[in-house]
């Protein structure tokens, strides 16, 4: 996290996470001057459903969707490793970044290039998501994570590593599965359960958009904001 000096001027804090509230708050900061909002996720109403075809996907087949920059934090490479033992599973990876060729090379070498579509910079997420049938989201690091909500929000079954955003938010076995990170036979393993448990999927599906719905919509964000405002301006003395 950042330090807190270079904040040395502010009065009133907005943690997005429980972890960075308690940061802020053994950084010296009265606790009364922090408060904990949810970052909210949205993805834009599809207007062009994604053509499985053009993504030289077949339309039985599972597919996997990563939003990510293609950086060593979001282990990307974890995901292809996987890959190996999901024969007929296809990733398709949504972003760019400095790892690309790199990945790409991996890809090669694990024998999986002709599963694995690198799709670049996209601003049709939801349509993705809506067109895949596993969001697949195994960073190493991960400070919030926008992806798991919007995943949550898209109605798509989710695997996610306990990188520090989602293990605060995740309930494993509930709302998603979660594995260790840089795992990569747990995480093929939580893949293949989802594969083969439809029931289990539904479960995570249905659990997920109401955690979505409860907590992380623009509507809950924004209230929470206005509502924190408004208690500045009581303790101020700026009513009226």
């Amino acid at each position: 996290y950042y330090s807190i000096k270079y904040f040395r001027n502010i009065d009133y804090f907005v943690a997005i996470t429980p972890d960075l509230k308690r940061h802020i708050k053994e950084c010296g900061i009265d606790e009364t001057r922090i408060t904990h909002i949810n970052n909210f996720a949205e993805t834009e109403t599809p207007e062009i459903p994604v053509n499985r075809a053009d993504l030289n996907t077949p339309e039985d087949a599972k597919v996997l969707i990563t939003l990510s920059r293609l950086h060593k934090n979001k282990a990307i490479d974890t995901l292809l490793k996987a890959l190996v033992d999901l024969p007929g599973v296809y990733a398709w990876l949504a972003g760019e970044g400095p790892l690309k060729e790199e990945l790409q090379d991996l890809a090669a070498q694990l024998g999986v290039s002709e599963r694995v579509r690198f799709l670049g910079w996209r601003d049709d997420r939801a349509a993705l998501l809506q067109a895949a049938d596993i969001c697949v989201f195994p960073s190493r690091w991960e400070p919030f994570g926008t992806v798991f909500v919007q995943a949550w929000s898209q109605q798509i079954p989710l695997v996610t590593t306990a990188s520090d955003g989602p293990r605060q938010f995740v309930r494993d076995e509930e709302d998603a599965l979660m594995t260790e990170i840089d795992n990569v036979d747990a995480l093929t393993k939580a893949i293949q359960r989802i594969i083969d448990d439809p029931d289990l999927a539904r479960k995570l599906v249905q659990n997920g958009l109401r955690r979505y719905q409860n907590e992380f919509t623009k509507e809950k964000t924004v209230s929470r904001y206005l509502d924190y405002y408004r208690d500045i301006r009581k303790r101020e003395g700026l009513e009226g």
